[in-house]
């Protein structure tokens, strides 16, 4: 008789684990489609409703960092909650907390409150973090060959809400005839049942947990890292921060996916806060500017599932590199016709397109990278400081707009790029490949 040989217990097991993650996929794909409807609505809607209450643009330009602090601060709380009770209780909480935030602006909107107003986009930009961790956990369960694949695809869904949510004043308006709340409040209370509506989801239907430390890779993880399992029980921000700081130290892998994720955020944002600014001096109409951002949302996540494929098929150093290119392509355009409106339209889709390419290569980069199973928090704070490093690229855009103009802020986001293009260029100095994909090669 012929005896049974491992590799048809191993087909089994990787059925089973491949199962089990597309269960997991399809709920996180549809708690983000909804949750981002109500995301949405902060960068627009928000920013007029900062403008309605406070009768002053300054307060109404602070509506966007708020939206944005709210995300960083929260990043950190998040990971560490995942890495103690698991994704599902931390994505849970997370999109209820936006949803109590976009409760908070329904009142604000109402009775024209500022106490409620910023509180409450503080809140709402949690949905913003929750939204980042979801693409983590994506991979949590992942086979290796799938991980890349697996975070683009949740980032690519959030298209769907991402160009929704700004556009949630219509159905605001049909809310505000049929019960008399303002129109932002409307909205607001829209945002607010999508973002309550992707909590449950999550609590009820995201089983088993992803984040296990069972998992073969975490394992395999706490072994190549020659230490000891951190405690679950750790606790405190500290220890988020300890982890992407462990991580950044010992790999270069990991310090160059923090550089690259960072980088794509602030170039990113700083350029895209003062389009619309920058298109309204020049002539440009609501229809000109609302179509630009647009454009732009769609470049940033409609080529996701391209990423994914291009960093599992090749690697993330090429995709990194991929994107470093289409960005410094954004901003010479911006540099060089910074008076032409198609000019910048272009220029802010391929700005969206870059971003795309850079952000979900450095996180499969930054994913795979981590050398312990209790990577939720590095994740986090590595979430955290994007966001923190992208709130002050916002605050200081607006100085670079109004002295020198747009010209210089797309080229001072060139020399940003800088240290990232030379980083992508010396993989042949580095001992340790960039990702198993390179291993392979």
């Amino acid at each position: 008789m012929t005896s049974r040989t491992p590799a048809p217990a191993a087909t089994a097991a990787d059925s089973h684990q491949a199962a089990v993650q597309r269960r997991i996929l399809a709920v996180l794909v549809l708690a983000q489609i909804i949750g981002t409807v109500g995301v949405g609505v902060a960068p627009s809607i928000g920013v007029l409703l900062a403008e309605d209450v406070t009768n002053s643009e300054v307060w109404a330009g602070l509506a966007r960092t708020a939206s944005t602090l709210g995300a960083a601060l929260f990043g950190l709380p998040l990971g560490s909650l995942a890495a103690r009770r698991g994704r599902r209780v931390a994505l849970s909480t997370g999109w209820l907390a936006a949803a109590c935030g976009a409760a908070m602006l329904v009142g604000a909107s109402q009775w024209q409150s500022a106490l409620l107003l910023f509180p409450g986009l503080v809140l709402i930009g949690i949905g913003s973090a929750v939204a980042l961790q979801s693409r983590f956990a994506a991979t949590d369960r992942a086979l290796p060959d799938q991980r890349g694949r697996a975070l683009a695809f949740v980032v690519w869904v959030g298209t769907l809400g991402s160009v929704i949510g700004p556009n949630l004043g219509i159905p605001g308006g049909w809310i505000s005839r049929a019960t008399g709340l303002t129109a932002y409040a409307g909205a607001f209370l829209i945002a607010a049942a999508a973002l309550g509506g992707a909590g449950l989801v999550v609590a009820i239907a995201l089983r088993p947990e992803p984040l296990s430390s069972g998992l073969p890779s975490a394992g395999a993880d706490a072994v190549r890292s020659g230490g000891a399992e951190p405690s679950p029980r750790s606790r405190g921000m500290r220890q988020p921060i300890r982890e992407l700081v462990t991580a950044v130290r010992s790999s270069k892998r990991a310090g160059t996916a923090v550089l690259a994720i960072v980088t794509a955020q602030v170039v990113m944002v700083s350029v895209m806060t003062m389009t619309p600014v920058h298109l309204n001096h020049h002539g440009g109409t609501v229809t000109i500017i609302g179509l630009t951002i647009s454009l732009h949302i769609v470049g940033m996540y409609a080529l996701a599932p391209i990423v994914g494929v291009v960093i599992d098929r090749k690697s993330a150093r090429f995709a990194v590199g991929m994107g470093v290119t289409i960005l410094a392509a954004a901003l010479l355009l911006a540099v060089a016709r910074p008076e032409s409106t198609l000019a910048i339209v272009v220029a802010l889709v391929l700005l969206g397109i870059g971003w795309s390419f850079t952000n979900v290569a450095g996180s499969a980069l930054f994913n795979e990278a981590l050398t312990t199973p209790n990577r939720a928090r590095a994740q986090g704070a590595v979430d955290a400081l994007a966001n923190l490093c992208g709130a002050a690229a916002v605050f200081l855009s607006g100085p670079f707009l109004a002295v020198p103009g747009f010209a210089t802020l797309s080229l001072a986001g060139l020399l940003a790029l800088v240290p990232l293009a030379v980083v992508t260029t010396v993989r042949g100095r580095w001992r340790e490949p960039w990702t198993s994909a390179d291993q392979r090669r």
